[in-house]
């Protein structure tokens, strides 16, 4: 009995009523005093006792799909049927094909890339899926160290030593084990970190990593990098801070600010109302990893920098919510259909 009430699921799923003449034959058959259904709820008498339970939640289903079915098939019936009776003013222009835009996060991406082009930087890309060899112990955070809380980990399940990339400084790793010095690249790429989803802050965002290694590379080399790569992305005018920080990675480091351009140093929720935001951190590449990636950190010295993409959006498109550039709500992806 089960197997005929799944046959009869099946049946009412696949209905199709084009016409009012087979709306009353699914209405005969399945709604009708007379149905199949009336037929199967006079059955359940018969149904040995083991079996109710399992036959009274299968008929409860077929019953409710039943209705939300028929409701279904009345209402596409009756929107067909105003379209066909809708006039048609044969004077009005075609209508256009729409065309999409370019998601301001990927508009945002290849403006990065072409400052940083435009300066001798070239771009390298790494996988998402990461071990912590390249995520973690390459860039000098040894095992159990708390550096590593510093960075909320997605790990993959059955692999303890396999997780979702943190920060695109593994293309570091890999872009300097696999070749010799000189490096001048950016990595731009997502990353996935364990955090709770603000209007700040998100699980899922972009980062746009850099790497210079050379003879003779200074801190010097590194601030003016961003000091023109700041002014190129915004305007002549922003003001530009460094601040003394720790990376495992850097030494030493430093994070960089610009004067909030949303409140213009006012104070607002993007700047937590200090009027600086920072939009990177940096720092000249620690001896260790280069030591650990096999380049000799007597000869050798480098600086490196990230920065969110996403915190860079905020600022550049006036936007308060970071939220807004992941929900994919079209009323808000129009207004930057010419950005490019």
């Amino acid at each position: 009995m089960i197997e005929r009430i799944e046959e009869l699921k099946e049946e009412v799923q696949k209905f199709v009523a084009e016409k009012e003449a087979d709306l009353e034959s699914f209405r005969m058959k399945f709604v009708s005093r007379k149905s199949v259904l009336t037929d199967l709820f006079d059955a359940f008498k018969d149904v040995p006792p083991a079996q109710k339970k399992d036959y009274g939640v299968a008929l409860n289903q077929l019953k409710v799909l039943v209705q939300d079915r028929f409701k279904e098939l009345v209402s596409g019936l009756e929107e067909s049927r105003e379209a066909t009776t809708e006039a048609k003013d044969l004077t009005l222009p075609a209508a256009t094909d729409q065309i999409g835009g370019i998601h301001p996060l990927t508009a945002l991406r290849a403006r990065i890339i072409e400052i940083f082009e435009r300066i001798g930087f070239s771009v390298a890309d790494g996988p998402e899926i990461e071990t912590d060899w390249y995520n973690f112990t390459a860039l000098n955070f040894p095992e159990n160290h708390p550096a590593r809380e510093m960075q909320d980990t997605f790990f993959i399940e059955k692999d303890p030593d396999v997780l979702l990339r943190t920060h695109t400084s593994s293309v570091q790793v890999r872009l300097m084990e696999s070749g010799k010095p000189p490096f001048r690249a950016i990595m731009p790429g997502r990353v996935f970190r364990n955090e709770a989803i603000t209007a700040r802050a998100h699980c899922i965002f972009h980062q746009v990593e850099g790497l210079y290694i050379d003879e003779g590379v200074s801190f010097a080399d590194l601030k003016d990098t961003l000091y023109h790569f700041a002014k190129e992305m915004f305007h002549k005018d922003v003001k530009i801070r460094f601040r003394p920080s720790y990376f495992p990675f850097t030494e030493p480091s430093a994070e960089i600010d610009i004067s909030c351009l949303i409140c213009n140093g006012e104070g607002c929720n993007i700047c937590k109302y200090t009027g600086w935001v920072e939009i990177a951190g940096s720092g000249m590449v620690d001896p260790n990893v280069l030591e650990n990636c096999g380049i000799d950190s007597e000869k050798y010295t480098g600086f490196a920098f990230g920065m969110g993409i996403e915190r860079m959006a905020l600022l550049n498109y006036q936007v308060r919510d970071l939220r807004l550039f992941t929900e994919n709500d079209v009323r808000f992806l129009k207004q930057f259909s010419s950005i490019l």
